[in-house]
């Protein structure tokens, strides 16, 4: 690639997600050995299931495994989510999706930034769920109006990483030296200060509110507040991570284990209690924590239709309820795994009832045949 040439934005992302991975290992060490944990459990899980090696070789998805990852931030202020979508334009990203968290009583709404091109998935997936504060949701009317103020002042991009942005939008994209340079520029967007931007008293009072209030309200930008790798066994990588004595959680949520996976499982490490500074009167700082990264793992399995999606959420809400509190404490495991047991766990059936979305391609025959396969499309 010449230095004039520009450089496609899938490879601008493989960059970015790549130097953010890095950025977080760094300021999170625990997110590291989760990393190294599901490898080794991806590697085991491919070694024992040669069926299952093979099928993400035809599928594509072996080559991309590693790199099947989100990450999540927060932003403050409208001004602040127009200027991401900006910057995530570069790397080809765009919005998906309205997600509304406030019904489930958490004061932001959503959105997640990815390519949307199936060529543009296949090369590298990474997205980021971004959710924007809902600063008329506080109910304190100083202290919404403090909150505001707080965000007004702050500006959580970089200078390069706004010339970049611009020159991207006027030249229609950017060299090598140039895209160089924005990953590192718009990196600095959601790195991770351990010194706030309020006053003790000021985050305590923005934290009673809600404590994902204070955490973006109260530093310099939406540090990374997770990233996810995927695994093929999230029930192996739970167990190892309790082997090795991290703190996860007591429950996976999603379905139970199945033969066949659908949607999603999710498991993480809790989040960890960082040490943060925070500006005192006459310039003296006071020593305060503050608690919001965790590291998470995900385990993808089959899309549902309307149809298998009703299903799904008849059976997950049966579950719930069949201890009487809606809860996913007691027992909890056996009583998914029961509910469950009425969704079909093969993808013929799956596919025959029409719960699940399914791709089809050529098989060796077809491909050596042509015809035979054209002759069949019209017969059809």
């Amino acid at each position: 690639m010449s230095d004039t040439a520009f450089v496609p934005p899938d490879l601008i992302r493989s960059q970015f997600a790549q130097a953010m991975s890095d950025m977080y290992r760094t300021e999170v060490p625990l997110y590291g050995t989760l990393m190294e944990l599901v490898a080794k459990v991806n590697a085991d899980t491919l070694a024992a299931d040669p069926a299952l090696a093979a099928q993400l070789l035809r599928s594509g998805e072996r080559e991309r495994l590693d790199l099947e990852r989100h990450g999540a931030i927060r932003v403050g202020t409208a001004a602040e989510l127009a200027m991401l979508r900006r910057l995530f334009a570069v790397m080809g990203m765009h919005p998906v999706g309205y997600y509304d968290l406030s019904v489930a009583g958490v004061p932001v709404h959503s959105t997640a930034f990815r390519p949307i091109e199936a060529d543009a998935l296949s090369r590298n997936p990474f997205r980021v769920f971004t959710s924007l504060l809902r600063l008329e949701l506080i109910e304190n009317e100083s202290l919404r109006a403090h909150a505001a103020q707080i965000l007004a002042r702050r500006q959580i991009f970089t200078a390069g990483a706004l010339e970049l942005i611009e020159r991207h939008e006027r030249d229609g994209g950017l060299g090598r030296e140039q895209a160089g340079r924005f990953v590192a520029e718009a990196l600095e967007t959601f790195r991770w200060h351990g010194d706030a931007t309020v006053s003790l008293a000021s985050y305590r009072a923005l934290s009673d509110a809600h404590k994902l209030i204070a955490d973006v309200v109260s530093f310099h930008g939406p540090h990374i507040n997770h990233l996810t790798p995927r695994t093929l066994d999230i029930d192996a990588a739970q167990a190892e991570m309790q082997r090795r004595g991290i703190d996860a959680k007591a429950v996976i949520e999603g379905p139970p284990r199945r033969r066949c996976p659908i949607l999603l499982r999710q498991t993480s490490f809790k989040a960890l209690e960082e040490r943060v500074r925070f500006p005192g009167e006459g310039g003296a700082a006071q020593a305060g924590t503050h608690t919001a990264r965790f590291g998470e793992i995900e385990q993808r399995g089959l899309a549902l239709t309307p149809k298998g999606r009703a299903l799904y959420d008849a059976l997950l809400a049966q579950a719930r309820d069949d201890d009487g509190a809606g809860s996913t404490g007691h027992d909890y495991d056996r009583r998914l795994a029961a509910a469950f047991a009425t969704f079909p766990d093969d993808y013929e059936t799956l596919r025959r009832e029409g719960l699940g979305y399914f791709r089809y391609a050529l098989t060796d025959a077809g491909r050596a045949d042509p015809a035979a396969v054209a002759d069949r499309k019209s017969v059809v």
